[in-house]
This record gives structure tokens, sequence and C-alpha cells, in this order.
């Protein structure tokens, strides 16, 4: 994969006719919040606390916020938009790192990474696991670049897939950390379904959203061989000025704890 030539994705990804509605909505929730005096924070739990500093005032409310819509982008894979990775036989997997199925087999390559996310009630005060649940993940490579559809790796999939929550609403992927492409913080997209039957049929999306990785991290693992170009577009951005994590990133910023040695394990809340 080193030297590959790709199409770079486009700048926020969704781009601004994706994002305008998203973003608008948001800022008139967050104003809302404010008016009511109601902070709109996330939930907090000990096995897995959120990265939000006053996040232990959601939990003791009746309901606690919803993780923010987002933009899919471009790129999901779902059917929305051209290919629909969800209905393929060995969609549903824990390692996202190689291909399968009749694609071209190949691996995604990059520091480790493994992302948690625990799928919580809202609605009980984020306090309830949402057993039997299933999340559908992706994010772009070490190049900058998604399988599917940016160029060299159409004939890939790999860096997707579904996984049903456990009793505790838990959902653990082994991935690489993605690399930085120009316009955009590093992310990961996930899609939020009531079943794994749902997801598999790519119906009903119960949320969509992003995970933000924290700039520490980001910087370490780009100072590693292979994301040269990731430490040049980190350079130019910022959280506070990306087109989705700009108006409010604390519930979407992952919790992370590991090395660029050793790898990292980035974990999150999500409350549906």
């Amino acid at each position: 994969m080193n030297g590959r030539q790709h199409q770079s994705p486009p700048e926020h990804d969704g781009g601004l006719s994706h994002d305008l509605p998203v973003l608008a909505r948001r800022r008139m929730i967050r104003l809302m919040a404010g008016v009511s005096l109601v902070p709109l924070v996330g939930c907090t739990s000990e096995e897995n606390p959120s990265t939000s500093p006053s996040s232990s005032a959601g939990s003791s409310s009746a309901e606690c916020a919803e993780i923010p819509e987002e933009t899919a982008g471009p790129f999901p894979g779902d059917g929305s938009n051209g290919v629909n990775v969800l209905k393929e036989s060995g969609v549903v997997r824990s390692d996202i790192t190689r291909s399968f199925g009749d694609s071209a087999g190949g691996t995604a390559e990059g520091v480790p990474l493994t992302i948690t996310l625990t799928v919580v009630d809202a609605a009980s005060g984020c306090g309830t696991p949402k057993k039997g649940a299933a999340v559908y993940i992706w994010h772009c490579d070490r190049e900058g670049a998604y399988s599917l559809y940016s160029e060299g790796v159409t004939e890939e999939n790999y860096l997707r897939g579904v996984q049903e929550t456990d009793d505790k609403g838990r959902v653990t992927f082994t991935s690489v950390f993605p690399g930085c492409y120009p316009g955009r913080w590093p992310h990961a997209h996930f899609e939020v379904y009531d079943s794994l039957a749902d997801a598999t049929a790519a119906a009903s999306i119960t949320s969509t959203s992003q995970l933000a990785f924290p700039q520490d991290v980001c910087e370490a693992v780009y100072a590693t061989d292979g994301y040269s170009g990731s430490v040049r577009n980190l350079s130019s951005l910022s959280l506070e000025d990306d087109g989705v994590f700009g108006d409010g990133h604390e519930r979407q910023l992952a919790t992370m704890t590991g090395s660029a040695r050793d790898g990292y394990t980035a974990a999150l809340t999500v409350p549906v």
C-alpha cells in the first residue's frame, strides 16, 4: 500500500451540502439548551467514562443527551451512496483490518487501534445498556483512502464492519489508526441500528455519528512510519475549526489509552 496514489476525499467528508443541515440542527439544540439552562452533556459510566469534564451531571438526570447526529459523508458503503457492504457475507466481524468476501483481499496497515463503543439508552439517563443493538463502523486507511470508493482501493472493503452489542452494550473492533486527509480532523464514522438484522439489511438507522481522536494521540501516531502525509494535513487543522466537530466535540472525543509503539484503544459512550 505504500506509495499508492488516490484521490483525496472531499473537504469535510460530505461537503457543504451534507454538513449545513446537520450543523444548523446541532446549533439550534445547543441554543435551546442554553436558554433552558439544562446542560447538554454526555453520559458516563465507571467502565467507559466520557471525556467531557461535566459528564457526571447528565448521568443523574432522567434523560441524557443523545450522541450528536452527523453526516455519513460520501463513503458510507451502506447502500445510500452506491455500493452496499452491509449485505455482504462476512461483514459481521470484530477485526476490520482485512478485506473479506470477493474483495481483493488486502490488509490495511498502520498503528494498531482497538475501538470500543458502548451503546446506552439516552432516555434512561444513559444507565441502561442497549443489548442486541448493532454498530456499523468505517474509516479511512493510513493514506486517507476509503475502501470501495477511493482510487486504488475500490476493490477492497477493509476498515468496515458490523458488531452486535453485548450485555453491556459494547462492541469492539480491531483496526488501524486512520490517516488525516485534507480538510477533516481524524475521525471514524459509525451507524447504530436497533438490531443486527436491521444492520445487515441496511435498514432503519437509529443514529449516525462520528468519533474524534485527540490531538496528542494523532501527533504521536503520525510521527511513526507511513503517516508522513498526515503530519502536514493535521498541522493545518483544529477540532474547533472542523466542519463537523467545530460546534462541540466533547461528547464525540474518544478516551484513549496506549501508545504509538504498542497501539491504542479508543473508547466512547454512545447514547441513542
